[in-house]
Parts: C-alpha cells; sequence; structure tokens
C-alpha cells in the first residue's frame, strides 16, 4: 500500500487527523492507497457489538467530497464501484458511512442518488438511474411509513394486514422488474417496527396480530433473496438490536429521516461487505493466535494446566470464542494458526486438552515458532497457494496487529483485546468471509486442502514432475453446467483471482442468462485424482456466435488448488478441437492483467494462440474478441488461435479427460 509522507516534520497524527491534513492539502485524490489503511484503524476504535466508530463516519464525509474522476486518473486501476441510492424518506445521512465503508475495502464509490421518495418511480421506469447508470448496486432503502402512508384514518389490524400483503407484492413485482432490465444487484431492507406503531392499538391481542403481520411482511421480503439471483436484503433488526433507535422523532417529523444515522451507519457497513464480495475480495483463511486468544492464559509461562478455554468464567468465554471459529470454519473457511510457541505443546493441547473446542484436525496449517508473525503469514498463504490478501489475522497483542498491518496490508487484521467477551464480536463484525450462497464445494474445502499434504508428500518423493503427475492420476470432467453447480460456478467468478483471465464477475443470474443463450456455452471444470475428488474447480465461457466470426472464449477460471496439473492444457485442447468440428475459422480469446493473474500471461500462447488485433463490431462494440459484456477491457491483451491441425494441442498424456461440449 502506497504511503504519502506527512508535510509536518515530526507531527504524529491519528489516522483522521491524517486524511483531514491531506484534505486540507488537496492531496487525498494522490493518496488514495493510503485510505483503505487509516480507515481500517478508524474501524478498530468502534464498538464491535454496536455501529461503525464515528470517526470512520466523519473521515466519509471527507471522502465524500472527492471527485471519483480525480481519483481515477491519479490511481486508474481503482476498483470503482457504482451505487444507485433511492428510497422512502431522506437519506442524505447515508452517503458519508457509505462512502467510508467502500474505500475501507479499497473501493472507490460513485453514488448516484434518486430523489425524495421516488423509490417506486425509479424501480418502475426503465430510463430512471437505476437502470441507465448502470449501477453495480442498487439500494433501495424502505422503512415503515411505505406501509404505514396506506392505512385510512382510522385503522384496524385488519386493514394493516391487507396494506402490508398488497405492499409486499408491489415490492416483489417492482424486483421482477429491476431483475429482468437491470443488471446490477438490487438491495432492499427488512423494515423496523417502532413501538410508536404498536402503541397505536390499545388492545394486546390486536398487538400481537400487528407483530405477526409486520414479521410477515419482512419474512416476505427477506424470501425475494431467495427468489431472486440478483436480489440481497439486508435484515435491519440486528443492526437495531445492536445500535439503538431507530431514528430521532424529530428529524423523522421535520425532515423525513425515518432511518436514524446509527442505523444507516449500520447499513453502509452492510453494503460495504456486499461490495466487497461482489468485487471478488472474500477473505479465505482465518489465522487466529493462541495465547489469550484461543485460550486463557500464556502456554509457554503457564503450561498445559494452567490455559483454560472452559470451567472459568473468563476461559468459558475463550470457549465461545473457539466454538465461533469452528462454526466458520465448517462452512468453507479455512482455519489456520499462527503463534509465537513450540510447536509440540501446541500439538499437545489442541490433542488432548479437555477444555478445546478446537482441534488439531480443524487446522489446515499450523505455524508454532519464534519467527515474525508477518513472515510466517506469508508462509501460510504460499503453502496454501493463495494470496496473502485471502488472510484474516486474529490477534490480542497490539504489537502483532501493527506489524501485520503495516507490513501486509492485504491481510486484514482483527484486534482483539484483553478482554475475551468481545472476540467474538470483533470476529463477527465485518463478514470477511460472507458469500452469496454456500455450496457443497465450501464445505468440502478443508477436507480437501488437508489431503494436499499427501500430495505435496507425493510430489517431494517423486525423481520429476512428470513422475508425479502420472502417479497422481489427474481426471478431468469438462461438460456443460448443470442446474445444481450454477451457484458454485457463480462463486469461482467471484472468488478466483489468480487463476481468472479477465477477473470479470458473475452473479448466478448472469450465468443463467449464458446457459439459456444459444450462442453461450458456461463448462464446468471437475477434477478428482488418486487422492479424492476436488469438485467442481473451475469453468470456461465461450460466445459461439461473437462479432467477427469464429469462437470466443470469454473467459477462463481455475482453483488454485490445481494449478499445474495439466488441467487447463486439456480443457483448452478439448475447446479448440470442439470449435474446429464445429466449422469455426479461429478461436479468439483475451487476457486482462491485473495485479494477481500475472502467472496465466503465457497460458493462451502455450496452447498455439497468437497475439491478435482487436477489432471492432457492428455494434461498435469490441468485435473479433469482447468480453462476455460486450464492453472494451483496458489493457487487454487479445489472442487468436487458426485452428490449424499442427497447432492444436494434445491433452497431457498423465490426464485422463471426459469431455463433451455440446449444449445440454
Amino acid at each position: 500500500m502506497a504511503t504519502v509522507a506527512s508535510t509536518t516534520v515530526g507531527e504524529r497524527t491519528g489516522p483522521l487527523d491524517r486524511l483531514r491534513a491531506l484534505h486540507r492539502e488537496a492531496r487525498l485524490a494522490q493518496a488514495y492507497p493510503e485510505v483503505p489503511g487509516l480507515l481500517a484503524e478508524l474501524a478498530a476504535t468502534g464498538d464491535p457489538a454496536g455501529p461503525p466508530a464515528p470517526d470512520l463516519v466523519r473521515a466519509g464525509q471527507l471522502l465524500a467530497r472527492l471527485d471519483p474522476e480525480a481519483v481515477r486518473a491519479a490511481h486508474p486501476s481503482v476498483d470503482t464501484v457504482t451505487v444507485a441510492v433511492t428510497g422512502h424518506s431522506t437519506l442524505s445521512g447515508l452517503t458519508a458511512p457509505l462512502t467510508a465503508e467502500l474505500a475501507r475495502h479499497g473501493l472507490l464509490a460513485r453514488l448516484h442518488s434518486g430523489d425524495f421518495g421516488a423509490w417506486f418511480r425509479d424501480l418502475q421506469d426503465t430510463g430512471s438511474e437505476l437502470y441507465t447508470a448502470r449501477p453495480d448496486v442498487v439500494l433501495c432503502v424502505l422503512d415503515a411509513q411505505v406501509v404505514l402512508d396506506e392505512l385510512p384514518h382510522p385503522w384496524l389490524v385488519e386493514d394493516l394486514e391487507r396494506v402490508a400483503s398488497a405492499k409486499l407484492a408491489l415490492i416483489g413485482s417492482l424486483a421482477e422488474r429491476y431483475v429482468a432490465h437491470g443488471g446490477g444487484t438490487l438491495v432492499l431492507n427488512t423494515v423496523p417496527l417502532l413501538r410508536s406503531h404498536t402503541r397505536r392499538l390499545v388492545d394486546a391481542r390486536s398487538r400481537a396480530r400487528l407483530g405477526v403481520a409486520w414479521r410477515e411482511f419482512n419474512a416476505g421480503l427477506l424470501r425475494l433473496a431467495a427468489a431472486y439471483d440478483r436480489v440481497h436484503v439486508v435484515d435491519l433488526d440486528p443492526l437495531v438490536a445492536a445500535g439503538g433507535p431507530v431514528n430521532e422523532p424529530r428529524l423523522a417529523a421535520y425532515a423525513k429521516v425515518l432511518l436514524g444515522d446509527e442505523v444507516l451507519a449500520g447499513y453502509a457497513r452492510e453494503i460495504g461487505h456486499l461490495a466487497r464480495g461482489l468485487r471478488g475480495r472474500t477473505k479465505k483463511v482465518l489465522v487466529v493466535d493462541l495465547d489469550n486468544t484461543l485460550w486463557d492464559g500464556i502456554l509457554g509461562d503457564d503450561g498445559p494446566e494452567g490455559i483454560a478455554a472452559a470451567t472459568t468464567y473468563r476461559g468459558e468465554a475463550f470457549g465461545r470464542f473457539q466454538k465461533a471459529v469452528g462454526q466458520i470454519g465448517a462452512q468453507g473457511v479455512l482455519l489456520a494458526v499462527c503463534s509465537k510457541n513450540d510447536l509440540e505443546p501446541v500439538l499437545g493441547v489442541l490433542r488432548d486438552h479437555p477444555d478445546m473446542a478446537l482441534r488439531e484436525g480443524d487446522f489446515v496449517r499450523i505455524n508454532a515458532n519464534w519467527e515474525p508473525k508477518d513472515g510466517n503469514l506469508l508462509d501460510i498463504a504460499r503453502r496454501l497457494n493463495l494470496g496473502v490478501d485471502s488472510l484474516v489475522f486474529a490477534d490480542d497483542s497490539p504489537f502483532e496487529c501493527g506489524l501485520v498491518a503495516g507490513s501486509l496490508p492485504g491481510v486484514a487484521v482483527i484486534r482483539l483485546d484483553e478482554e475475551p467477551a468481545l472476540h467474538v464480536e470483533r470476529l463477527l463484525a465485518d463478514g470477511w468471509f460472507d458469500v452469496p450462497e454456500l455450496t457443497a464445494e465450501d464445505r468440502a474445502r478443508a477436507a480437501q486442502y488437508r489431503t494436499d499434504a499427501a500430495r505435496q508428500d507425493l510430489q517431494e518423493s517423486a525423481g520429476s514432475m512428470e513422475e508425479y503427475l502420472a502417479g497422481l492420476g489427474v481426471e478431468v470432467s469438462f461438460s456443460p453446467v448443470q442446474e445444481h453447480e450454477i451457484a458454485r460456478v457463480s462463486q469461482v467468478t467471484l472468488r478466483t483471482n489468480q487463476f481468472n483471465l479477465t477477473t470479470e464477475r458473475l452473479q448466478q443470474a448472469d450465468i443463467r442468462a449464458r446457459l439459456d443463450s444459444p450462442d453461450h456455452r458456461v463448462l464446468a471444470i471437475r477434477s478428482r485424482d488418486r487422492f479424492g475428488d476436488n469438485g467442481l474447480v473451475g469453468a470456461v465461457l465461450i460466445d459461439t456466435a461473437p462479432d467477427g466470426g469464429g469462437w470466443r472464449i470469454d473467459n477462463m477460471l481455475l482453483s488454485c488448488r490445481v494449478f499445474a496439473r495439466g488441467i487447463e492444457q486439456s480443457c483448452l485442447a478439448a475447446v479448440l478441437r470442439a470449435a474446429r468440428d464445429a466449422g469455426a475459422g479461429a478461436v479468439h480469446a483475451r487476457y486482462r492483467p491485473t495485479a494477481k493473474n500475472h502467472k496465466v500471461r503465457g497460458l493462451y500462447p502455450s496452447v498455439g494462440f497468437t497475439e491478435a488485433i482487436e477489432t471492432t463490431g457492428t455494434n461498435g462494440t469490441a468485435g473479433t474478441v469482447g468480453t462476455a459484456g460486450d464492453q472494451k477491457a483496458e489493457g487487454a491483451v487479445v489472442f487468436r488461435h487458426d485452428l490449424a491441425e499442427e497447432r492444436l494441442p494434445p491433452v497431457p498424456g498423465h490426464v485422463r479427460l471426459s469431455a463433451d461440449l455440446a449444449r445440454s
């Protein structure tokens, strides 16, 4: 991460002071790469069980004044997220926290705000900015008055039941309309029920019916996320429970601020998590310290009998933290240890200590030694074949947290403290591992990584790479994606960064649209070997009728777990032969370089492609080799394969390939 020195020699400033100085000196756009680290420090000062830190919102007020184009001019590679905001009430309080939360995750916000109360018109009119601005995310912020404003005066609970049902149906139809005509992710929210609403009914029975009707309305909103692939619903109830009142009554009455600053700040944090996932920035590995993190006490000083994760009040707090870590690990997040301890005593505790909810087998890597922790994190990332920015590091030591934050800015640091009762809240506050949907591959991921140890043993014992691959027994199934695999293929496009030729991120609806198109093929790569089934490990997306003729590979993706086993060459060989058999004159492809995918720069040339000059199609978009969205990619390298027999690559001899590229 870039750092810009302060203009005042010797001055020590906090992160907010630093941001203010940069803003005052008109250097904030130039120093934008420094911003995420400063915001991470501010976020760590907040109550993990409450709304985001107030200073984080103050920082957002400064960042909201930035011209996004000025930042892009200074840093062309900055990841920009276009967000359109509409709603029923005054939402000016959302701008600052939303800008800050996106920036905290390395995302530059480009915001479009609709008119007051125009949510219905904005969603209904396909000519509104919700559609024409081509936003990545559309926020339709709802409040209780979307229902209450429709009630007669006076009203009965039966009136509310009727109005709530009709309003839910209307919102559902608008969501369906947006999914059909819009290109981004539509975000709705549940609506908090206030005491001032229920107390308008004087009898307890009617109040109970009102509570049921309101919860059914919110449940119906939540079900929209299951009904539509590109609809996300934020549940405001947990935010209200953690953050205090829904609004300030005077601002609600006079300024129509029906959702207060604390609720909007918490909502903005949830949107930051969502946008981070949509941009492929979801973390994959949780690395934890041990002493005063997983257990109470210091193993080296107190011995196994002096540490606790149960039996004492403090010990029980650590036990709760272990169970929270284990719960995350059971859902596809890889768990690892980075601790300054001797290895054998650590293994003894994890194997035999009666207090431990986590055991040795729950971790894919245990680094217990006396080397610096930043170096150990690099080692863990290398051994898992992941980028270091896939890691989240949780530690109770301010020194270790500061070391990692300073030397490895891509690592998310969870700064625990001396109060173990807050460990769980700090762990979960930022949803580092949130995904749209959990897949079968997620649940099996840890076991698959553990089998990699056996593969490494085979590789180390083999006399050569060829001998290792021959003994591995690689089998590949390459065929159209099936219905039950759509969520996994979407996840691969969102989470894969190293072997991702264009880094185009696709939601489930995007995958379905390609499957429904007669001119597109979405092919799943599945692999197994002598040590077990790796599951669905990649995908190839093809346009068989692009402008300019021939076939076009829109993207190819492969999990880092199965690099360098001949799988990619096998699948490309099958694509090229299928194209030739279909009478295509050539196959085109594109590589769009990023900071993480440089390892695959030579993939296409390695199987006979040559660099080509991009042409323009009849509609003015990229013709010979466009992206899946027919938009020209900046800095892309274009390739062409002429399908000459002598340049068709063979399937590597050690790979057993079963390929069927016909549309299902």
